[in-house]
């Protein structure tokens, strides 16, 4: 018998990724308003957040957690990080013993500081849980662009096992089992993302925004590491590859609010009009305290901190940057 596949959330990378698992295997995607369902498992489509694009007639949709939860064998949790407790908290009565659990959330908890999968961890005990990671715009998927990500995972037997329900023939799924790299990474490329579009809407250049992505890798790698990450997880799919896509595409919605930033508007303004989560605008706080706690030096984040949530105009967090002392590249970074 095929793996029964439950996806929580109906934003647009949850939906994308029950539409492609549901070409694999049977799909139930769980939303939270029955409109959304209807539309999915009816129309087969998505208005809210993936308005234009077709989804596969196989993925099934409700609005019940219990329906989409008790028959999974796999958990794919597709909700933002400040909702990741909450939902697990919600679904652990009807999830049975030892099915894996998959985070597609790229973001850390206020508060404690914890990564996703250590949320779901203290809320699911007992379930090997893992993160679906990488370079993944939503829309660019279902318009057929080839894309890649990783499964991370410690157990490389469940990794495995989990790449055949994600892989497709546009969608290249790789194994990882550096779970602390791959999830520090996809949080923090968003901060990054934001400093991206900030240099954008100051009016910068190509070579302002190669000297962000560059410098902003150095920081994703020296904090990861710090925090027990592999050097080398920073210079592939979930480092370097899921920083750049994030950094310039126009689909980025940190990216989005860093240019917005840029161009004088304040972050209040910006995510009142947005109608989906950037992460980055809450991890720029939780990163900079991770910083202080493992003594690693984040210029970058520390402007965007600065801007998002101290009031700081854009163009004096570059100036800032600008400023500061010269040193050597390497500066910080692990010895191997």
């Amino acid at each position: 018998m095929p793996m029964q596949v439950a996806v929580i959330g109906a934003g647009s990378w949850g939906t994308t990724v029950a539409h492609l698992c549901a070409k694999n295997a049977p799909t139930t995607l769980w939303a939270r308003r029955d409109v959304v369902a209807v539309q999915v498992r009816d129309d087969h489509v998505n208005r809210q957040y993936l308005d234009g694009f077709d989804l596969t007639p196989a993925l099934h949709a409700t609005s019940s957690i219990e329906e989409a939860v008790s028959a999974a064998d796999v958990l794919v949790m597709g909700v933002p990080s400040h909702g990741m407790r909450q939902a697990a908290e919600e679904l652990a009565p009807f999830l049975r013993p030892w099915v894996p659990v998959v985070s597609l959330a790229k973001g850390l908890e206020q508060g404690t500081r914890l990564r996703m999968t250590q949320v779901l961890e203290s809320e699911l005990p007992g379930h090997p849980c893992g993160v679906l990671t990488g370079p993944n715009l939503a829309k660019e998927i279902l318009a057929g662009g080839a894309a890649a990500s990783v499964i991370a995972m410690d157990d490389p037997v469940i990794a495995e096992a989990l790449q055949d329900v994600f892989t497709n023939d546009v969608f290249r799924v790789y194994t990882n089992p550096d779970v602390i790299g791959c999830e520090v990474a996809g949080a923090l490329k968003n901060v990054m993302a934001i400093a991206s579009g900030m240099a954008d809407g100051l009016g910068t250049g190509d070579n302002t925004r190669s000297a962000v992505i560059t410098r902003g890798l150095a920081e994703l790698t020296r904090l990861g590491c710090a925090m027990g990450g592999q050097q080398v997880t920073f210079a592939g799919l979930a480092g370097m590859g899921d920083l750049i896509a994030t950094c310039i595409s126009p689909q980025s919605r940190n990216r989005y609010v860093g240019e917005q930033l840029g161009r004088g508007r304040t972050i209040d303004e910006v995510i009142e009009e947005m109608h989906m989560v950037a992460e980055g605008v809450k991890t720029s706080a939780v990163v900079m305290e991770l910083a202080r706690e493992h003594g690693v030096d984040l210029p970058i984040a520390e402007e965007v901190y600065g801007v998002v949530h101290g009031g700081r105009p854009a163009s004096d967090a570059y100036r800032g940057l600008l400023g500061r002392h010269v040193r050597s590249e390497m500066q910080g970074m692990p010895s191997s």
